[in-house]
């Protein structure tokens, strides 16, 4: 892996996380430094940094998880924040609950969930 980075943007499987803060977060004997989306095919960079900038469009790998999801669970990073309804609606159609909460609450459930076998993911924001 190049750096302790996410090689590429992706890396395949799942994992916990083992660490978040300091602006990245720790998984799978790596770090990385922004926000990540954690899904069951894999954690990924995520470009987002604010509540602010979570859209559709880079949503879309979670979307594309179909069957293999039921649940995102949304970091909105230090406070909770409220997500746009036509987000909402979106994830309503795509039938895949939605829950937000901080980061740090997200990565621990996120956790508690993978170790039930769940079909669990995250969007976490990353936090100083």
């Amino acid at each position: 892996m190049s750096g302790g980075r996410i090689y590429d943007g992706f890396v395949p499987g799942r994992y916990p996380i083992d660490a978040y803060g300091n602006g990245g977060f720790r998984f799978a004997d790596m770090s990385h430094r922004g926000s990540i989306l954690v899904l069951p095919s894999g954690i990924r960079a995520w470009p987002v940094s604010a509540v602010a900038e979570i859209t559709e469009e880079n949503l879309a790998p979670v979307f594309a998880e179909g069957e293999d999801l039921d649940l995102l669970l949304l970091g909105t990073g230090l406070d909770v924040a409220a997500i746009p309804e036509h987000l909402r609606l979106r994830f309503r159609e795509a039938r895949i609950g939605l829950d937000v909460m901080q980061s740090g609450a997200a990565a621990r459930t996120y956790n508690i969930l993978l170790a039930e076998n769940r079909k669990v993911g995250a969007a976490l924001i990353a936090v100083p």
